[in-house]
């Protein structure tokens, strides 16, 4: 029973150093170039993940490929503008300001300026509705009270 223990362990280690990637790069600014834009980009093919975080094949290409330009001396910008042509704005978790996404940037804002306007117009509408309604004279007050006694006994009668 110890040695199936033992051997699952030793299997369960040796799979977790395999799916460790690990890769060589001149010096610490390219490594940390690396890992900057990994996290920076987006899996083209997952939902919400960064190529970074993906197992799927087109994010480990995608590194692959950040490495490559990363190692052949390629700055930032060259690197994010290639993903870009190559994958879309949608590739890169910060988009530009454009015409297309800027119904994105400021769809939300113009939600919320319009939602509190229809708030502020209802508000004074029924602030207005209220002052226009004039107080019951005596006769209408007597009137009333006449009405709901009548009510009153035809529901007593039931």
């Amino acid at each position: 029973m110890k040695f199936v223990i033992t051997l699952i362990a030793s299997l369960l280690v040796v799979l977790t150093v395999n799916a460790t990637e690990v890769r060589q790069f001149d010096n610490a600014q390219q490594q940390q170039l690396y890992h900057q834009l990994i996290n920076e980009l987006r899996c083209p093919k997952c939902q919400n993940q960064t190529i970074a975080d993906s197992n799927a094949p087109l994010a480990k290409d995608l590194r692959d490929r950040t490495a490559e330009m990363v190692q052949a001396g390629q700055s930032r910008q060259q690197i994010i503008d290639y993903m870009v042509a190559r994958y879309g704005d949608f590739v890169h978790y910060q988009p530009p300001l454009t015409l297309a996404t800027s119904v994105l940037w400021w769809g939300p804002a113009v939600i919320v300026l319009i939602g509190l306007a229809t708030i502020v117009v209802l508000v004074r509408r029924q602030r207005r509705i209220a002052a226009d309604e004039t107080p019951l004279s005596d006769a209408e007050r007597q009137r009333l009270a006449q009405l709901k006694r009548t009510a009153e006994e035809h529901s007593d009668d039931r």
